[in-house]
């Protein structure tokens, strides 16, 4: 479906509501663990398929994001998805658009500081996907960890319906976390990129007998300098709600992670204290 209305006309007006998993497209298996988790939790499964202009600050990378619409549209099929929404830009931008939702303080730092109005972008087309679906539940990876503490912020702001489910990270057998991006990878650099997962590994671990957060930071960096060609952007260990960076380990503490690999930026991060926070325990 390429239009709202269409959207609306299958939905109906039957409850329960569906479940929501929103994409970007180039689905891969972590998408679809989302969708599993939609289709077991709910009734029907709507999973969204849009190239959001708006949330990309350098125009090469989108130009060189993947779309592959019918792949997307049979992975998603494959794992209970009963409708695909792949509206187009002039659906959800229509002309004459002039609102944009900001998340102050959150979108600040890290990913808000590498990637210049981007949470504008995601904050903004988040609102209109649960919008124009009205979800019981929309369902995002931790992976992209400041993402999912900003969509429950607006969320909660905004009074948007449905609610707002975390899911785990999905990662390949070495680690490293699936990501679209991970396909611009050489063989080379794709070796390389492990190193991400395993210096949150080492802090993770440290974190059972260590509570200085200079003492984790620094078995982290010193995991990433064995690979010489990896740059780390940031490592560091912040409050799973307000994203500031902790001077100690506080109840659902996350190590983030932003590093380049040849020209590919990835992110990830890891629950370093199991008591409490957002999400789940890795």
């Amino acid at each position: 479906m390429r239009t709202r209305a269409a959207l609306r006309a299958a939905l109906g007006e039957q409850n329960p509501r569906p479940g929501l998993v929103p994409t970007l497209g180039a689905l891969h298996a972590g998408h679809q663990a989302l969708i599993r988790q939609a289709a077991a939790e709910n009734g029907r499964v709507v999973v969204s398929v849009f190239l959001n202009p708006t949330q990309f600050s350098n125009p090469e990378d989108l130009s060189r994001y993947p779309r592959d619409l019918a792949r997307d549209v049979a992975l998603a099929v494959e794992v209970g998805a009963n409708l695909i929404y792949a509206p187009t830009v002039a659906e959800v931008y229509p002309a004459g658009d002039a609102t944009t939702v900001h998340v102050a303080g959150l979108t600040d730092r890290w990913e808000g500081a590498a990637r210049p109005g981007h949470f504008a972008g995601v904050a903004t087309v988040v609102t209109k996907l649960l919008n124009h679906v009205r979800p019981a539940r929309a369902y995002f990876g931790e992976k992209d960890f400041q993402q999912l503490v900003v969509i429950r912020r607006l969320h909660a702001d905004l009074a948007l319906p449905g609610e707002i489910v975390a899911c785990r990270t999905v990662r390949d057998s070495d680690g490293l976390a699936l990501s679209s991006r991970n396909a611009r990878l050489s063989p080379t650099e794709r070796r390389q990129a492990a190193v991400l997962w395993r210096a949150l590994f080492r802090m993770r671990t440290a974190a059972e007998g260590v509570t200085d957060v200079d003492a984790l930071l620094a078995a982290g960096e010193k995991a990433i300098l064995i690979e010489s060609a990896v740059q780390l952007d940031y490592l560091a260990i912040v409050d799973p709600t307000t994203l500031e960076p902790l001077d100690r380990l506080v109840p659902g503490a996350r190590a983030i992670i932003a590093a380049t690999v040849g020209e590919t930026r990835l992110i990830d991060n890891v629950l370093l204290s199991r008591e409490s926070g957002v999400g789940s325990a890795e």
